[in-house]
């Protein structure tokens, strides 16, 4: 027991520690460090699982050097990790698995928030707005020592404070939209490794199967209608709900690419390339989500119609 919860501490170490150093690959390996979290809290059981993750908590304090948004941000990996396993065995919908755990590590952080701005005084927009400016600084010194030109770190430098203010202001949609993926990724993540060792995994039924509830085809249209509203704050609720519901159809329009990927057969080597040139495309990625707000109308899939 005691040697499994040390091999779990440190590979979810290893992973974070991947994730801090390693910037060019950091991302994508952050998306791995609930993975360990789940695996461990299934195979251990809740206590062995808690210690793990409170463990590699206290790991990655002492690496960061105390107590920073960053640690927050990795807690939260940790958390959704921890709260899939004690969903998983509730066996609950896809939809409510990946609600429940992102929507509460979302609360958490927040929570958390307001606690360091009670302590140190400062108000949660505050503390927002300086850790951003403080990565938008970074990002810079990152492109100056990647060799980008001058006048384009000049023309950058120029605009800090409008990006600055902009990633502010939708910032309530880059967590809660990034957490939603983390949790998506995770439960896709979790179903080989799993099965794998013959632990229990959910029946989600086909995922590639999935799609988003009609009803939300509303709450697009009046979230793109507010952008044209008078009022300043309702602009930024309109843009932050676009942001959310941009990532719930892209869920829906992968599943629709997934479907398609099986019906060809396509070799796991090619739908890995296809995969990662939608991550990195733009223009992919969103005529992926185009796919996956179109489908309540064309119905890519054919869906709930008999086939020969």
């Amino acid at each position: 027991m005691v040697k499994d919860i040390a091999t779990g501490v440190l590979i979810t170490s290893l992973i974070f520690l991947v994730s801090v150093f390693i910037p060019i690959i950091g991302f994508v390996s952050a998306l791995f460090i609930p993975l360990p979290i789940l695996f461990y809290r299934l195979k251990l059981g809740r206590t062995n699982g808690l210690v793990i993750a409170v463990i590699t908590s206290v790991v990655m304090v002492v690496l960061i050097g105390g107590i920073s948004i960053d640690v927050l941000f990795f807690c939260g990996l940790l958390l959704i990790g921890f709260i899939l396993g004690e969903l998983f065995e509730l066996n609950l919908s896809i939809e409510q698995t990946t609600l429940i755990a992102s929507g509460s590590v979302v609360l958490s952080g927040f929570i958390s928030l307001m606690i360091s701005s009670i302590l140190t005084g400062n108000g949660v927009y505050a503390i927002v707005s300086e850790y951003v400016g403080k990565n938008l600084e970074l990002s810079l010194v990152m492109y100056r020592s990647m060799g980008m030109s001058e006048e384009n770190i000049k023309v950058i430098s120029q605009s800090l404070d409008k990006i600055q203010q902009v990633l502010v202001t939708i910032i309530p949609a880059l967590v809660s939209a990034s957490t939603l993926f983390v949790a998506w990724i995770s439960i896709l993540l979790a179903r080989p490794v799993l099965t794998s060792r013959s632990l229990y995994y959910p029946n989600f039924g086909p995922l590639n199967q999935w799609k988003a509830p009609e009803y939300l085809v509303w709450a697009v249209i009046g979230c793109g209608l507010s952008l044209f509203l008078p009022q300043t704050a309702i602009k930024i609720i309109g843009v932050n709900g676009l942001l959310i519901l941009m990532t719930i159809y892209f869920f829906q329009g992968i599943a629709i690419v997934s479907f398609y990927f099986d019906k060809k057969g396509l070799p796991r080597f090619v739908r890995v390339f296809l995969y990662t040139l939608i991550a990195l495309q733009q223009l992919i990625l969103l005529a992926v989500i185009g796919l996956g707000f179109f489908d309540l109308w064309i119905n890519f899939r054919r869906l709930g119609k008999q086939t020969s």
